[in-house]
């Protein structure tokens, strides 16, 4: 599956032990924690909707305001 073209920022408090204990096996598997949340988070959506996870279609572009004064 392509990379997201777009993220946004998800914080999160956890136990400071089981935040040093997750980053060595993310370590040790070559792989950031960014990449084994999202693909956490992926497969939860995939379990929770009882199918793979598909994105959808990008949002029209946001219509600024001064994109809209000419079309009045």
């Amino acid at each position: 599956m392509p990379p997201e073209t777009r993220t946004a920022r998800l914080t999160i408090l956890v136990d400071p032990r089981k935040k040093a204990v997750f980053e060595r096996l993310c370590a040790e598997e070559d792989a950031t924690p960014s990449q084994v949340v999202r693909r956490l988070i992926r497969g939860y959506i995939e379990e929770k909707q009882g199918r793979p996870w598909r994105p959808e279609a990008p949002p029209p572009p946001r219509r600024t305001r001064s994109s809209t004064r000419g079309s009045q």
